[in-house]
């Protein structure tokens, strides 16, 4: 008997309704009209199956602390920074769990199954590093969660910062980071990249670094992020988040740069919905909007996923932790709104996350983990449209979270009509 039948689904890049069958913790079976009992069957109703959303860029130390000791009254990054400074020294373990936990089963109810998190190390206690080793273990059996050390304060201008940051690597913290633009001068910047890539080449770890996370177009640390990865053999290892400057920087420039990213094979992640608020503070007008070129990255064959980044945190007032509203936004804020453009932004916040990640079993192909979202929407287009309700969230073939499909009732004067905005 399967553990899980879920039938009439719509699946991306298929003809018509398949079916799909699940046992042991993976897809069997994927087709039309399965025969066979199962545990638990679901009727997908002709909506669309996708593959669990993924979170490639967060920080979920901070998260949901909104409000904690002050609110940011400007909205700025750097009145963040210096709220988040006022913060440090009153958290507790407890606190910083009860939030994380509580964050945890939002992204579960979103249907997002994956999360890259970035967690502070230059705390000397390391406590969030510790309160976050404990997230991720409990959650295992629901989400991946990986870790990323994470010099907030910069890892050479922080006083014993790289022996804090190995300390958390020590405890079991999966992806080295870095914030290379936060550094006293760009010497120090570059000097950091090269010391942490290294660190990574020796524990044959990942990288996730902040990188060039600003509106000043002469911040170029991806460019000797882009080296380091050639120098030491990390391709395809290697993340640069942010990625800012790249709206302010020359386009002869950038035409170097893209395809020194591109040999390297990095992996760009981009936070539209943050770094839209965050960036171009200076800026009278025109304003910058201050993202990363992604669609120029897509175009060179470069990874590009999405992050949240925030949820309800010193910089970020707002959120759900909701991966279609990161795209949808992305979908605004970057001008990708053709067809194929919509297509890759959906992509950005599933498969490509899931190569950032490394994540193996990905997909919903015989084999592949019983890892999968029912939306309420026929396609990706509809879903980035409409942010659709997640009927079903299946983990390892187990139902772990559901939500009642969506619909209005409008009553005029001849009588009641369903809305479903389709």
């Amino acid at each position: 008997m399967l553990d899980l039948l879920v039938k009439n689904a719509v699946i991306h890049g298929t003809n018509g309704r398949v079916d799909i069958a699940c046992q042991d913790g993976r897809i069997v079976e994927v087709g039309p009209a399965i025969a066979g009992e199962a545990v638990e069957v679901i009727d997908a109703g002709g909506n669309l199956v996708t593959p669990p959303f993924v979170e490639s860029h967060f920080h979920m130390d901070a998260t949901l602390s909104m409000g904690m000791p002050r609110l940011n009254e400007s909205g700025t990054l750097l009145e963040g920074i210096q709220v988040w400074g006022e913060l440090k020294p009153l958290l507790t373990p407890e606190g910083i769990k009860e939030r994380a936990l509580k964050l945890c089963s939002w992204a579960i109810a979103k249907g997002n199954l994956a999360i890259r998190t970035h967690v502070d190390t230059t705390d000397p206690t390391l406590m969030a590093v510790d309160v976050l080793l404990e997230v991720r273990e409990e959650m295992r059996d629901y989400i991946d969660i990986q870790l990323v050390a994470f010099p907030q304060d910069g890892v050479l201008r922080t006083e014993g910062g790289v022996e804090l940051l190995t300390r958390a690597l020590d405890k079991g913290v999966d992806v080295v980071g870095g914030i290379p633009h936060f550094e006293r001068t760009m010497e120090d910047g570059r000097r950091s990249v090269e010391i942490l890539c290294e660190i990574a080449a020796q524990r044959g770890l990942p990288v996730d670094m902040h990188c060039d996370e600003t509106d000043d177009p002469l911040s170029r640390h991806v460019e000797t992020l882009a080296y380091q990865t050639h120098r030491l053999g990390l391709e395809g290892r290697v993340t640069g988040s942010h990625l800012t400057s790249m709206h302010s920087m020359d386009n002869y420039y950038v035409s170097k740069l893209l395809p020194l990213m591109a040999e390297a094979e990095l992996n760009c992640v981009c936070n539209p919905m943050v770094n839209l608020i965050i960036q171009g503070r200076h800026d009278t007008y025109p304003k910058r909007r201050g993202l990363m070129r992604a669609p120029e990255l897509m175009a060179m064959g470069v990874n590009v996923s999405f992050g949240h980044d925030d949820v309800m945190d010193p910089w970020y007032p707002m959120g759900t932790h909701d991966m279609l509203e990161v795209a949808h936004m992305g979908a605004h804020a970057l001008l990708m709104t053709g067809v194929a453009q919509r297509e890759a932004l959906f992509d950005a916040v599933t498969f490509n996350g899931a190569k950032t990640l490394g994540l193996t079993g990905y997909g919903l192909t015989p084999g592949c983990n019983a890892d999968l979202v029912v939306l309420q929407a026929a396609s990706r287009l509809e879903a980035l449209r409409l942010h659709p309700a997640r009927l079903f969230v299946v983990r390892r073939g187990r139902v772990i979270s559901r939500t009642p499909a969506m619909a209005a009732t409008v009553t005029l004067a001849d009588g009641e009509r369903l809305v479903d905005f389709c």
